[in-house]
């Protein structure tokens, strides 16, 4: 089993900017895949970012390229989102997802992943 945890949520102004972490926990494994989702009012949960199983390449929704970072530190089995130039649209419930044997074109697909986080909650708001 696989336990995920993420924090750093919070309310933030329009442009502002919030780094969110995840830690994993539990039967990793050495190579897996993790990403970000999000879950805005009212909509179904949204592909956010993600980092492949060896943690070389990265991949983003068009929406928040160019503003969002996506990194990993593998020793601490830690992700990270690094989000610049929030706006409204931003605001939504953010949610931590890890697969060991998730391929690289399911990597936006959020029925491929075995295991989530809680999520935590992000505010963009004047």
């Amino acid at each position: 089993q696989v336990q995920l945890e993420e924090s750093g949520g919070g309310l933030v102004q329009p442009g502002g900017s919030l780094k969110l972490s995840c830690a994993a926990s539990g039967r990793t494994g050495s190579t897996y895949a993790m990403a970000w989702f999000r879950q805005p009012p009212g909509k179904e949960r949204e592909f956010v970012a993600a980092i492949g199983r060896t943690g070389g390449r990265t991949y983003y929704a068009d929406s928040v390229k160019g503003r969002f970072t996506i990194s990993r530190d593998n020793t601490k089995r830690t992700l990270f989102l690094q989000m610049n130039d929030l706006n409204p649209e931003d605001t939504g419930r953010y949610y931590c997802a890890l697969d060991q044997r998730i391929i690289t074109s399911s990597l936006p697909l959020a029925a491929q992943y075995d295991y989530w986080g809680h999520g935590t909650q992000v505010t963009v708001s004047s």
